[in-house]
């Protein structure tokens, strides 16, 4: 007679694995000493775009103003500051509004096809540096605190050595990291072209993306209540002239992008050009195209003088980026000026901005602010691009050295990389 034991041990273990369930995880051990760092991170550094608090991308949040010992190559700063505005108020709340529309930008999950790389994930790095801490009592103190700020991050020394192309040029100076700032107003350019001519001891060429030129004399707001020069003088629309009458600029190398705007009279355009800006206009896109708009600013600026790419949101159409002070209907749409600021992506960027977004007037899908990090996104890629090119240079070798020509600084705004092998429409066109 055959015993049925083996048979009942064999259906009862049957029966357990078949009700089991993915609840009957094994109870977790903590091994002596603590869990291993390395373990630690990769049960527990991944987020998704909805989780952690709101810093830029998900970056590393660090105080840089009070942290001089964090070295970084790139640093996302806010201003939050809008007393020196026009019309509507409210981008103060820019960087807090940019920050959040950032969150989809993972550092597993953004990678630029078109540019072949993920910014985040390369030799840069890149914090959020927090927001400056900005009067919103007195302007003549918030343009102090905002210079003063810029000029005490811009003149430490960046995480990364810089490429030996560059070293011979900067004998004896730091190797400074960069600054892109979300705004706040228009304004706080002043501060930036402040700090970046004693950086880098030159005028600095602006690229300049703006419905409105911002370079009108503060006369153009008349007032019987204040004369100049005053504090009154500061606006989001004067600080190119200030900057201009500083000597903060240099005269024939810069340019506006976009400008639609009403003006007071042809004395607005004259004075702008004296300023040594070259404009293209919001419809001259409609004539030449990105490439077109691409060609006219690489060939005026060219690859290697400082230049401070400043991004007023109200470039794009109101019906895209509602969520502005200074709205102009018929701008350029959001794709249109990503392609633009792509085929612009070897420029020797040294800071930049994204500016006016005010979400108090966006619209619910946040359109303004998602285009607003967009942008950011676009920005950073770009001087990481740059800062690899010139590496690349580097490693070719002292024997290789040459003057490099706008051939070598192609953009990428109508291009795949050449890692993709998938067809793309370009193919079939």
């Amino acid at each position: 007679m055959y015993s049925t034991f083996p048979i009942l041990v064999v259906l009862v273990a049957f029966l357990r694995a078949s009700h089991a369930s993915f609840y009957d995880d094994p109870p977790p051990q903590i091994p002596e000493g603590g869990t291993p760092k390395e373990e630690l991170l990769k049960k527990w550094d991944a987020e998704f775009g909805y989780v952690g608090v709101s810093t830029f991308a998900h970056l590393q949040h660090v105080k840089c103003l009070t942290t001089p010992e964090e070295k970084f190559d790139i640093g996302i700063i806010g201003a939050p500051f809008d007393t020196a505005v026009s019309f509507r108020p409210g981008a103060r709340f820019g960087p807090r509004a940019l920050r959040a529309a950032s969150a989809r930008q993972l550092a597993f999950r953004a990678f630029n096809p078109r540019a072949g790389f993920n910014p985040y994930q390369n030799w840069a790095k890149i914090l959020d540096c927090g927001d400056i801490p900005i009067s919103p009592f007195d302007n003549a103190l918030a343009l102090r605190q905002m210079s003063e700020a810029y000029l005490e991050l811009g003149s430490r020394e960046a995480y990364a050595p810089p490429p030996t192309a560059t070293k011979a040029s900067t004998a004896g100076k730091l190797n400074h990291p960069k600054l892109i700032t979300l705004g706040g107003d228009h304004s706080i350019a002043l501060a930036t072209l402040r700090a970046l001519q004693r950086l880098y001891n030159t005028p600095i060429t602006v690229l300049h993306f703006d419905a409105h030129q911002d370079t009108w004399h503060p006369g153009k707001y008349p007032s019987y209540w204040s004369p100049t020069p005053s504090q009154s003088d500061f606006t989001h629309g004067s600080m190119f002239w200030l900057a201009s009458q500083e000597g903060l600029i240099e005269n024939n190398t810069s340019v506006h992008g976009g400008l639609r705007s009403r003006l007071t009279s042809e004395e607005d355009i004259t004075e702008d050009a004296k300023q040594g800006f070259m404009r293209i206009e919001c419809d001259d896109i409609d004539d030449i195209g990105v490439e077109g708009v691409v060609s006219l600013i690489m060939r005026r600026i060219g690859t290697e003088r400082p230049v401070y790419l400043s991004v007023d949101i109200d470039v794009i159409d109101p019906g895209l980026a509602p969520g502005t002070g200074t709205p102009e209907p018929g701008g350029w749409t959001t794709r249109e000026l990503v392609r633009i600021l792509r085929g612009i992506s070897r420029l020797n960027v040294v800071a930049a901005d994204v500016v006016e977004v005010s979400p108090s007037y966006d619209g619910q899908g946040e359109e303004t602010a998602l285009a607003g990090a967009q942008i950011v996104y676009e920005l950073l890629t770009s001087i990481v691009n740059r800062g690899a090119l010139d590496r690349e240079h580097e490693e070719e070798g002292e024997g290789m050295k040459r003057k490099r020509t706008l051939q070598d600084f192609d953009g990428w705004f109508g291009t795949r990389h050449a890692a993709q092998e998938t067809p793309s429409i370009r193919d079939e066109l």
